[in-house]
């Protein structure tokens, strides 16, 4: 690609700042200074790069809600779009929200595929299917690259569950890596020039990703022309020669890391060559010039994009990525004047985004409870529990509403060193992220501290998570004091976001405002793997009996015209750090809509997850509509699509099963260390095609409030052109799919898989025309023996689908 003048001219200056240097200040420019930045150098013009948490917000550098996050829906919900232009405007909000809290790098997107439904962190990468991941990928990084701030594409490569991700050994054939786990990160690179890329904590067929010099120079910086920052996993670069050799550029996060003084050490003692670190330290110094970071370098964006209204597109993500997969006797949208009765824990506390380093804290969240509140009429709504998903203790603050708390840091004579405010009961400060005033040094205490006011009358639970000395008082009444010790063999991460332990229960009566304090004292046996305090005060409200629940939800169902009841996961079942071993809802959830669809017929359900769960009355309702985890909007745009003020725009970017028996692949634990992808290219729709099993609903699913037909069908090697006409009585959008299937296929592969995808919109009556690119790459399988690409011809059914499972026009096609 022909250089451009502005990157002429970085380059240059990339190069005289270079030169500078010396090689010790070069090699502490490639580690961490702290948990999320690079050190300045200020006799070189350069600022220190800011790197932040993404990919559905910005959290910047504090773990405190003093400076909210615009949160957006979660990926899964994004890539249910189906839409890379909506994708960038996500990108570009995310891209003002980084600038806004001085970042310059968000850590994301994540583009690993979801290679079985039981990955624990599947609510955060895109999809099954590589064209689709890529392409939704494609417009998230050039969204957040519009606006001057760079993007690490995470995580390289083949991080797909999260069961000792740390140490497993991905043992992938080339043929699957390069058309399945690689294609996204080749798209990606290629469409959309990122200024980032992260390498994974696992091995690859018996080499670390960050030391993976075949995968790192010789595939994403030879072939593929990548010339961004390779930035580690945090703590994941073990190897001071094995990582620069590998490519791998930074070594996250600071102070202590294999890179600074160890790798200076390793040029002087001839174990490393200087060119290396020059090459890593030319990319590092290439991104701060792109991002505005290094003086005399013109950045890659002088005129940011215009601003964009957080809360709106939020909401617009939200409903865009709705999917309904269900919609009898058109239950949906609701009629004028319908009563409703509402039910679920969900629908009050909704979850909003999926737990571990994703998290960011919003300003204002919209529940399904507060969006149908304001859309409805008065009287027309009513709210019972009905049942919870979770019976366990929470961050206090997190789910249940009433408690402001305070943190008060004091030193080993008791003298207060500062004190912030924390946005629920989960304490967690990494490397400088401390209050004012507060160092690691001499931090002896914290004690959360604040009020709360329950909203129910009865015994609450409180209690602890994390290893230490505890004192808990509730009320003026110290109700527990004592030590949490480390069970032998427990892993230190688990220690600290293990399970909760309940210490008390208190008696308390709703709206009566009690103080609360949990005083937490430091022990070094207990240190973090990293300088951090991380430990929880934890709360679950009044516990009522399950069946009288769900009793008064059936009556408030029978007495409604309509029944809809919001079942969810918990952050125990979808997180980081842990993959699932079912795919059942938590609780009595299940129960719950039995018990109402028995009652009210006109009963929907609202699946508040972030990857496919179980739904075994999914044929007794009269709808289902999926809002993965929707964001802060999340429930104003649940009352969008309900009423029919806006139609449920997304399609299934992973396939449903009905039973976790049922799925083709769903291997996550390692043997020995190793994990075998044994299933080839057979993952997802494409291993469900090849055991001919039928899902509860297909990938690329997805229902509207209006209908279509496909009228025509034209295909070349090129492109594939699909005439359809909006049938129905109100305006709509369709997401047109377009699969290939080899006919008498010559190699073996997948019967079909996604060639291309267009959106359309049209008015009633109104006939529009999509056409759909046909990459090469789509005709094309990876040659083991020729280490390449190779065109696969042949004649091929060129097939315009509304999903996978209906195909609505075909075309034979000879290449």
């Amino acid at each position: 690609m022909a250089e451009t003048s502005a990157e002429t001219v970085r380059n240059t200056v990339v190069e005289a700042a270079l030169g500078k240097l010396d090689l010790d200040t070069k090699t502490r420019l490639l580690a961490g200074q702290d948990m999320w930045s690079l050190p300045a150098l200020p006799e070189i013009g350069l600022r220190s790069l800011v790197m932040s948490d993404g990919p559905i917000g910005v959290r910047g550098v504090r773990w405190t809600a003093d400076d909210p996050s615009v949160a957006i829906p979660s990926p899964t919900a994004l890539a249910a779009t189906w839409d890379p232009e909506l994708a960038r405007r996500a990108g570009r909000l995310l891209a003002q929200e980084a600038r806004r809290k001085g970042v310059h790098v968000v850590l994301a997107p994540t583009v690993n595929l979801h290679r079985t439904p039981l990955g624990g962190r599947h609510f955060e990468a895109y999809s099954e299917d590589p064209y689709l991941t890529g392409a939704i990928g494609t417009g998230y990084v050039q969204g957040v690259q519009d606006g001057g701030v760079g993007t690490t594409v995470k995580h390289f490569v083949a991080n797909d569950a999260e069961t000792d991700r740390f140490t497993v050994d991905n043992r992938i054939a080339p043929r699957p890596l390069r058309e399945l786990y690689l294609a996204p990160f080749e798209a990606i690179v290629k469409n959309a020039r990122p200024w980032g890329i992260m390498t994974a904590y696992n091995e690859v067929n018996g080499v670390t990703m960050t030391e993976h010099h075949e995968l790192v120079n010789e595939v994403l910086r030879g072939e593929w022309g990548f010339d961004g920052c390779n930035v580690s996993d945090w703590v994941a670069a073990r190897s001071t020669t094995g990582d620069i050799r590998g490519g791998l550029d930074v070594a996250m996060p600071g102070p202590e890391t294999v890179y600074g003084p160890a790798l200076a050490a390793a040029v002087r003692s001839g174990e490393v060559e200087e060119s290396l670190v020059d090459a890593a330290v030319r990319n590092v110094l290439r991104l701060a010039a792109r991002v505005g970071a290094l003086e005399g370098a013109p950045p890659a964006v002088t005129e940011p994009p215009a601003a964009l209204d957080g809360d709106a597109l939020a909401r617009e993500i939200a409903r865009r990525g709705f999917v309904l997969v269900r919609n009898e006797n058109g239950a949906l949208p609701l009629a004028a004047g319908t009563t409703v009765a509402l039910s679920g824990a969900a629908a009050r506390d909704a979850r909003i985004l999926g737990g571990g380093s994703a998290q960011v804290f919003p300003d204002h969240l919209v529940s399904p409870l507060d969006g149908l509140t304001a859309a409805l009429p008065d009287g027309a709504l009513t709210f019972t529990v009905g049942a919870d998903p979770s019976e366990e203790l929470t961050p206090a603050g997190s789910v249940s509403a009433g408690f402001t708390l305070r943190a008060r840091c004091r030193d080993a004579e008791g003298r207060l060193l500062g004190e912030g405010s924390l946005p629920n009961g989960q304490v967690q400060w990494i490397g400088d992220d401390l209050p004012e005033g507060v160092t690691h040094e001499t931090l002896a205490s914290i004690e959360v501290v604040g009020t709360f006011t329950p909203r129910e009358s009865g015994e609450h639970a409180f209690g602890t998570r994390g290893l230490g000395a505890f004192t808990l008082t509730v009320a003026g009444t110290t109700v527990f004091e004592g030590v949490q010790a480390m069970s032998a063999g427990t892993d230190p991460f688990e220690a600290f976001f293990g399970s909760p332990v309940e210490r008390a229960k208190v008696a308390l009566t709703a709206g009566e405002t009690v103080e609360v304090s949990l005083l937490h004292t430091l022990d070094r046996e207990f240190a973090a793997p990293l300088p951090a305090v991380m430990f929880s005060f934890v709360h679950l409200g009044p516990r009522r009996d399950p069946d009288e629940l769900i009793t008064e939800a059936v009556e408030a169902a029978r007495a409604a015209d309509t029944a809809v009841v919001v079942v969810a996961t918990t952050e125990r079942v979808e997180s980081e750090g842990f993959d699932r071993t079912d795919l059942a809802l938590p609780g009595r959830q299940d129960d719950l809509v039995r018990a109402v669809a028995a009652a009210n017929p006109n009963t929907v359900v609202v699946v508040n997850a972030g990857s496919p769960v179980e739904l075994p009355w999914r044929e007794d309702v009269a709808a289902v509509l999926l809002s993965w985890f929707p964001g802060q909007e999340g429930g104003a745009a649940l009352a969008d699509v309900l009423t029919g003020a806006e139609e449920p725009g997304g399609r299934l970017p992973t396939t449903w099963p009905a039973a976790l028996a049922d799925v083709p692949v769903t291997e996550v634990t390692p043997t020995d260390g190793k994990l075998h992808y044994t299933e080839g290219v057979f993952i997802g729709y494409r291993a469900w095609d090849r055991a001919a099993a039928v899902p509860a609903y297909p990938f690329g699913h997805g229902l509207g409030y209006t209908t279509w037909s496909y009228d025509s069908l034209v295909a070349d090697p090129d492109t594939a052109t699909v005439r359809l006409t909006n049938t129905g009585d109100r305006p709509g959008r369709e997401t047109v799919q377009i699969y290939l299937a080899p006919v008498d296929d010559t190699v073996e592969r997948p019967a079909r898989w996604l060639a291309g995808f267009a959106n359309v919109e049209a008015a009633p009556g109104e006939t529009v025309e999509a056409v759909v690119a046909l990459p090469r790459r789509a005709f094309e399988i990876w040659d083991e023996e020729k280490h390449d690409w190779t065109l696969v011809g042949g004649a091929y059914e060129v097939v315009g689908a509304h999903s996978l499972a209906d195909a609505r026009l075909t075309a034979t096609l000879e290449v």
